[in-house]
């Protein structure tokens, strides 16, 4: 029987780099759509396209859904926190601070996520790993400062940086409920089910703002970035995540999240024709160096882990 878990195909890994691609393209999609309308709006147009395009995919492949009482509960946990408290600090945040900073916050995401799996759920943690975390960390910083990770410290922490923390707390969150809804809903099926009750939440809140339908200011830019949040952030980007967690476990895959800024800072020169320095080609090189790092594994730390997670993790 332990024989069903060879090595984990290389599609999985492909997966979490265009997951990382794409969510390093929602900090300036996010930011271009909150110029054009309110981050309410913004975010619940955003799983308007997400729950309608999840929702038919999994009509087509799994039928129509007959979630038990316990299944809908952990769906709201998860729209909860992965979407509706999510979004409301990553817009938000994204008002205040710029995209590059908020996603260097971000990278702190792995680390939490690897130090709560340890703490709340005897998850291996080897000193390997946890250097890979740490050098991966490392060369994100220096991405986003431009070589000068002094310039992170040089201000006061503001609200769009507590905000934007509020995102490292809140997707671990979502990490840790979602491998529980894993244990009987499928990956497509539980990114529907938090998109769904996340985006009613989201709409409500719109609604009552009253920047729901507010959508005058907006033009083709801010329109195409939020079908891009919807299709490629959310319902590719959150499936293909969801898919890794279950196939590799919660720390391993976490620390994909790592490129986030590295893909965020690269595509900002591509898009706002930015110039890209030698410290953020440096800096990709030793995120890139870090994440393999953090992914290496001897053969008894894999033995172990494999244990660790087939007990909460593993349904098929």
């Amino acid at each position: 029987m332990s024989h069903t878990h060879p090595a984990t195909p290389l599609a999985t890994w492909l997966k979490l780099l265009g997951t990382a691609f794409f969510w390093g393209g929602t900090w300036i999609a996010g930011r271009v759509a909150v110029r054009e309308v309110t981050p309410l709006a913004a975010a619940s147009w955003r799983f308007f396209v997400a729950a309608l395009v999840l929702g038919l995919l999994v009509v087509a492949r799994e039928g129509l859904p007959r979630w038990s009482r316990r299944e809908w509960l952990l769906l709201a946990a998860l729209g909860a926190s992965g979407i509706f408290l999510y979004n409301i600090c990553f817009l938000y945040g994204l008002q205040r601070i710029e995209a590059g900073r908020g996603a260097l916050v971000v990278a702190l995401t792995p680390a939490a996520v690897a130090a709560a799996d340890w703490l709340f759920f005897g998850a291996p943690m080897s000193r390997l790993r946890a250097t890979g975390i740490l050098l991966a960390m490392l060369g994100c910083l220096v991405v986003v400062t431009h070589g000068d990770p002094l310039r992170l410290f040089a201000g006061e922490v503001g609200r769009g940086e507590w905000l934007i923390m509020g995102c490292v707390v809140l997707w671990a969150a979502y990490t840790f409920i979602g491998r529980r809804a894993a244990q009987t809903l499928s990956p497509l099926a539980m990114t529907f089910g938090a998109s769904l009750t996340g985006w009613v939440m989201l709409t409500i809140a719109a609604a009552v703002d009253g920047s729901l339908l507010a959508l005058d200011g907006a033009g083709w830019q801010g329109i195409s970035s939020i079908v891009f949040l919807g299709l490629f952030g959310t319902v590719i980007g959150f499936t293909w995540y969801s898919e890794a967690v279950e196939r590799l476990g919660a720390t391993r895959a976490s620390a994909f999240i790592n490129l986030v800024p590295l893909f965020a800072v690269l595509l900002g020169a591509l898009l706002l024709d930015e110039r890209v320095g030698p410290a953020a080609i440096i800096g990709g090189v030793i995120a890139v160096a870090g994440v393999t790092l953090t992914n290496r594994a001897t053969p008894q730390a894999r033995r172990v882990a494999a244990r660790a997670a087939h007990t909460p993790e593993k349904t098929a």
